[in-house]
């Protein structure tokens, strides 16, 4: 088992290596390779066989989710009609170690046809692809992380970590915000997180637990209740947010009280002035508030303060934003 976790090691070594020593390669290609995407007004065609060829995957699903419009181009399958897919705005990322894998290569001709800026990740800076691109990243590596020494591993880690110093490089040059990503995530937890607003998730209408100052607290404890959000909301004639009742007030109350609470106005027990929220805030934000004041819900009220609604914890969870 010793022997196993030393191989292991070694393996995440040599990996590391290779990407530590891509630093010393970043250079005025690399520079120009971002201008070149920046600067485009069509995609980014990613393309590449083999190993190559899934690392190019997930560069392209990079890119395209940080703001560059990109995909994926299986080599093979372009010289069968999906090259009808690259038009002259575009711009080929091609990848491919030795810069000699012959389903890439057969595409150049057909790439400088149409005047299509070319980037090459390639391990050999002198081979026909590198010759033929119009900037060249330089992913070489002196040895594979394999006992053999020819199966790709140190080589794709390191090319997949240049296509992340590309994509973060765009991100910079493009302006590109973490909002802009939650944007293209809508079914992720950041997206979720970035993108719900109070107004998505409040209790309105029908939903709302609502009493005046003159209700009786017996009537009030059962508009807690029948609402089930664990508040009931207290308003004037106007339906103006004057005060909030929490079952927690409930449980003080009875302590206090005993059975007289019962036959109180819900004026002389409910908390004035409660923790509201505006409608169009972040449901992020509003979880953040309640956890800094230890409360499970906020009232939301329009312009006049006026109740438009309740958003509750609990709501906010479901959704999945933490």
């Amino acid at each position: 088992m010793e022997n196993i976790i030393e191989i292991a090691k070694r393996v995440l070594f040599i990996e590391a290596s290779s990407i530590e020593q891509l630093k010393e390669r970043l250079n005025e290609d690399f520079l120009k390779a971002v201008e070149i995407i920046h600067n485009s007004k069509g995609r980014v065609v990613v393309t590449g066989m083999g190993k190559s060829g899934l690392v190019g995957r997930k560069i392209a699903a990079t890119l395209a989710s940080t703001g560059t419009p990109s995909f994926f181009m299986h080599p093979a399958e372009a010289s069968h009609g999906d090259l009808g897919m690259v038009t002259e705005d575009d711009v080929v990322i091609a990848i491919s170690n030795s810069g000699e894998t012959e389903e890439v290569i057969k595409l150049i001709p057909f790439f400088k046809y149409f005047s299509v800026k070319i980037i090459a990740i390639t391990g050999n800076v002198n081979s026909t692809l590198a010759q033929q691109a119009d900037a060249v990243l330089d992913v070489s590596v002196k040895e594979e992380a394999c006992p053999f020494g020819f199966i790709p591993t140190a080589s794709t880690t390191a090319t997949l970590a240049m296509g992340d110093a590309l994509a973060v490089a765009l991100i910079m040059r493009n302006g590109f915000k973490k909002e802009d990503f939650a944007f293209f995530h809508p079914g992720g937890s950041l997206g979720r997180k970035m993108l719900t607003k109070v107004k998505d998730l409040m209790h309105v209408g029908d939903e709302l637990p609502i009493a005046y100052t003159d209700t009786v607290m017996i009537e009030a404890l059962l508009e807690i209740s029948s609402k089930r959000l664990g508040v009931v909301v207290i308003v004037d004639k106007d339906r103006k947010i004057v005060g909030i009742i929490t079952d927690g007030d409930v449980r003080r109350g009875i302590q206090k009280w005993g059975k007289e609470l019962f036959d109180l106005k819900a004026s002389q027990i409910m908390t004035p002035n409660p923790k509201s929220i505006n409608e169009e805030e972040l449901a992020a934000v509003a979880l953040s508030k309640m956890q800094k004041h230890s409360i499970t819900s906020l009232v939301v009220p329009d312009s006049n303060g006026t109740l438009k609604g309740i958003i509750h914890i609990h709501d906010i969870l479901k959704k999945g934003i933490f």
